[in-house]
């Protein structure tokens, strides 16, 4: 972990604050004066700020039902922040989560709703978006066409999308009316869902996510909850459903 992020984690101070504190010399590493924000900080490290001994909180796992028409950012941008969209940076959580050191494990398009995962702990996302973990995604997709049996059958098997060398890997799909479907993925490439059914002629007209892992979504839109132990820890087992 970076020593500002430490830092933050350990203290109330924010990230320009403990960066600031770092270059002026006062925050020492195992009795070493270090003045490198970016210096890594090891488990067993002793880290103390003006003689004061550090202790970072654990990390934070948050769900988030996303709305339409926001982005998965830290900041606001064209659409607001996530984060902004459900009340975390209002004073009282923004000073508990420090919701500025979050980030998103798996964004969504801004006009995408449904289950967002966040969390300041960097190796426990890492374990949801790496291709060769293989973590499932389930997506409920409304279509402008109805989908033809051809066309699940393409998908299932995998598909070449416009730009890409190699086929999609083998989805899972369940037709629930003629242009409703629920597709599972277990890759994350660039708006990958909508190219996919542009690659066989459809044009997905609404998409929400609903499950991640064996995370499922159970909350409102607009509304967040911290994830429970046995949701966190089923991200360091298997991902399958």
């Amino acid at each position: 972990m970076r020593l500002d992020k430490f830092i933050c984690k350990s203290t109330l101070l924010n990230r320009l604050q403990a960066q600031t504190l770092i270059r002026e010399g006062q925050v020492m590493v195992n009795q070493k004066v270090i003045k490198e924000a970016n210096a890594q900080v090891h488990a067993n490290n002793c880290v103390t700020m003006n003689k004061q001994i550090l202790i970072a909180r654990p990390p934070r796992y948050l769900m988030i039902h996303k709305p339409a028409n926001t982005v998965c950012s830290n900041v606001d941008e064209v659409y607001p922040s996530v984060f902004s969209a459900v009340g975390l940076y209002s004073e009282e959580n923004h000073r508990q989560y420090d919701v500025a050191l979050m980030h998103i494990a798996g964004r969504l398009d801004a006009d995408t709703t449904g289950l967002v995962l966040a969390t300041d702990d960097g190796h426990w996302s890492f374990n949801i978006t790496r291709p060769d973990q293989h973590c499932q995604k389930v997506y409920r997709v409304n279509l402008r066409n109805q989908i033809s049996q051809q066309s699940i059958s393409a998908i299932q098997q995998g598909i070449k999308l416009q730009g890409e060398d190699k086929l999609t890997r083998p989805a899972i799909i369940q037709l629930l009316s003629p242009k409703q479907v629920l597709l599972t993925i277990t890759e994350g490439k660039f708006h990958q869902v909508k190219r996919m059914f542009a690659a066989i002629g459809n044009k997905v007209e609404a998409l929400h996510r609903q499950q991640i892992g064996k995370v499922k979504l159970d909350i409102p839109p607009g509304v967040w909850r911290e994830l429970n132990q046995q949701e966190i820890d089923s991200f360091t087992e298997s991902n399958t459903l």
